[in-house]
């Protein structure tokens, strides 16, 4: 298995390389999810690559963030750029990306960022489908889903097996940009998951939110017997040191097919840890054990680190084998050939050798000549010689071919390979905007689609898939009936899930949201209108081009844009927008309530921050947990949205009563301002 390590900084990935890694991703440019690192610029770009790649170690390059239409551009020409070089792969998140590189570099290997949320086997297909060449599953992922996705999907599998745990299903997360304007899904993140809070209690000391690290050092043998391909390393944010600590033992562990010892585990702990690790998504298992918090002013382990330092401050540990093959003859230039284990092989020529006068030249004086490349990142694993007697060449001669020998083989370690570039496709007609946005209503439960809601008429009324399957009867409206099946399940919910929509189907429902690209061979032969839905993260007009050739009828868009943005986006699909409700800011695999002592996902519950904001928590399929804003976004008075070109407005209602639906409903009819505590969500202000 590939072992992918971090770098976060010409430094880490120094660290990384000569601690055994095979291939390293980094951020180069605007658009990677660690704003924050240091990151690479344009000259240390070209130098990594050229570095890596001579010591045969791959490079990807990290674009998995949500573009505006305006950024497309330069994203394409990042990548562009990067594919020149020789980049190895970029990670993607973005679907408008994703369809850009892959229609106008189609030679550039693609890997799906976790931020995809891939999390079962028809969303690895399609993506391996689309051309994807790896799939990086959700962090949440078991061994057992792994092992599903592994059987089932022929494009190579990623796991990430150490380091930092979100919270919050991979690529799910709003909480930091909806609270502070600093967008997890465009390299921002403030972790807010790392702050006390409080469930059903004011916040105090507890961390409920924070998850250990990550160690799945024991089952590297367990992966590989499941065609896992590559096993990633987190940690653009951390210090080189820990890179280096990081990598040396699992690259150890990889190569003597074996578990850690109690002393590697030591070391992994002192590198960095949350009160330890945890293993128990990969085990199946979730609870309040898995979370933990750093203290602060832990002392650095300053002899680990020291160790670690002297592995790469002088580039000595790693070298690269070749077999040198050199001939000698009477009135010929000599030759030196040097062949790698990747199939490079170079040859040189030097001066021709003169007629020896005291002392000739021997085959032991040349192995010795040719074998010294200390200062350079070659080992001579082996030489054979062709050499006439009674011949001389200087010391100087043999030293000059040996250096162009093996700089003819980095050249040719280091060329990148030949890739078209197309022109970007241009878009297809567009013609889907709309004058006057429809009404679109969602619920949590049917009561809140009341009659009197009916009467109003909105174009569709979503529900959850599961309070569908619990119905007798939906009433009879002049609008659609669309079925919502969860954000997040597993290979095995798959057989339940397609009898809660054939139920569904029965009883009228005519459509279905999906928020998950997974959902697409979920619900591809339900005979249901499918719809997108904002946990797809449509931030562009080109990821409405993609989904609109996946048969999606239209697309609700990602809630961090920008009036102005949805405003200029070319609608491609009917768009949707969220006017009004609670945002949905975390969906979590644990359940929070569960987590606090007790299960009572009946009642309302709440998680309380330390400014006394309370956010409601709502259970979710699969006994997870959704973590709404604490406050309403109302734009009843604010026309901005209805001049934007939207064919659906949606107004989602979570903790509303039946009754509160009907009054905001009526209020928004006649456009009223607020009362009480509200937001304007990011529409006006944006993110960074």
């Amino acid at each position: 298995m590939e072992l992918l390590a971090p770098a976060g900084s010409p430094e880490a990935l120094r660290a990384a390389v000569q601690n055994g890694a095979d291939a390293v991703y980094l951020g180069w440019g605007r658009f990677n999810a660690r704003q924050s690192a240091r990151n690479f610029s344009d000259e240390e770009f070209r130098e990594a690559l050229a570095y890596c790649h001579t010591y045969g170690v791959r490079v990807f390059l990290t674009l998995n963030t949500l573009l505006t239409d305006r950024e497309l551009p330069k994203a394409l020409e990042t990548a562009a750029s990067a594919a020149r070089l020789g980049v190895d792969a970029v990670l993607v998140q973005d679907w408008g990306l994703f369809d850009l590189l892959r229609k106008s570099l189609p030679d550039l290997p693609l890997h799906a960022s976790t931020q995809m949320s891939v999390f079962t086997s028809g969303g690895a297909i399609q993506l391996a489908e689309d051309g994807c060449e790896r799939v990086v599953l959700a962090r949440e992922c078991s061994g057992e889903d792994t092992a599903r996705v592994c059987e089932n999907c022929p494009a190579e599998i990623e796991v990430f097996v150490h380091g930092a745990l979100c919270v919050c299903c991979s690529g799910q997360c709003a909480f930091s940009a909806v609270v502070g304007g600093r967008s997890g899904n465009r390299g921002r993140c403030a972790q807010p998951c790392r702050l006390p809070y409080g469930v059903n209690e004011p916040a105090g000391n507890k961390r409920p939110l924070s998850l250990k690290d990550n160690c799945l050092a024991e089952y590297l043998q367990e992966m590989e017997a499941m065609g896992v391909a590559c096993l990633k390393l987190e940690g653009r944010m951390k210090r080189p040191e820990y890179v280096a600590v990081v990598t040396r033992i699992y690259a150890r562990l990889l190569a003597e097919h074996r578990p850690p010892t109690a002393a590697e585990r030591a070391e992994l702990d002192q590198a960095f840890s949350r009160s330890g690790f945890t293993d128990w998504y990969w085990r199946g298992k979730t609870g309040y054990p898995m979370f933990g918090a750093r203290p602060e002013n832990i002392p650095e382990p300053a002899a680990l680190f020291q160790e670690a330092r002297a592995s790469y401050e002088k580039d000595s540990l790693r070298t690269v084998p070749a077999a040198f093959a050199c001939t000698v003859r009477a009135g010929e230039p000599c030759t030196l050939a040097v062949r790698d284990r990747d199939g490079h092989t170079v040859t040189v020529s030097g001066p021709v050798p003169e007629t020896a006068g005291n002392r000739a030249l021997t085959e032991e004086d040349l192995r010795s000549r040719l074998s010294k490349t200390g200062g350079t990142p070659y080992r001579c694993e082996e030489i054979s010689l062709a050499i006439d007697s009674g011949l001389y060449l200087s010391a100087s001669a043999l030293n000059g071919l040996r250096r162009s020998a093996l700089s003819a083989l980095t050249e040719a370690r280091t060329a990148p390979p030949a890739r078209r570039e197309l022109p970007p496709p241009p878009l297809p007609e567009a013609g889907c905007a709309g004058d006057a946005p429809e009404w679109t209503v969602s619920v949590v439960n049917l009561a809140q689609a009341s009659p009197e809601l009916l009467a109003l008429g909105p174009a569709r009324v979503y529900v959850p898939l599961e309070q569908l399957a619990d119905c007798a009867a939906l009433p009879e409206y002049g609008g659609e009936w669309c079925a919502v099946p969860p954000r997040v399940w597993r290979d095995r919910d798959e057989g339940r899930l397609r009898d809660w929509l054939d139920r569904a189907k029965a009883l009228g429902a005519a459509g279905a949201l999906l928020g998950n690209i997974g959902h697409l061979s979920l619900l591809r032969d339900s005979g249901l209108a499918l719809y997108g839905d904002f946990g797809l993260n449509v931030f562009n007009s080109r990821s409405l081009a993609y989904l609109r050739e996946k048969g999606l009828a239209s697309a609700c868009l990602a809630f961090e844009l920008r009036f102005a943005q949805i405003r200029d986006m070319e609608k491609l699909l009917p768009a949707e927008a969220i006017v009004y409700g609670r945002l949905p800011l975390m969906l979590t695999e644990n359940c929070l309530i569960r987590n606090n002592g007790g299960c009572r996902c009946d009642l309302p519950n709440f998680l309380n921050d330390r400014t006394g904001a309370s956010f409601p928590l709502l259970p979710a399929f699969g006994h997870r947990t959704e973590l709404q804003n604490s406050k309403v976004l109302w734009l009843a008075d604010k026309p901005q949205w209805q001049r934007a070109g939207l064919r659906y407005a949606r107004l989602r209602f979570t903790t509303e009563t039946p009754e509160t639906c009907l009054e905001v409903f009526h209020a928004y009819l006649r456009q009223e301002p607020p009362q009480g505590e509200f937001t304007r969500g990011l529409y006006e202000r944006g993110v960074e």
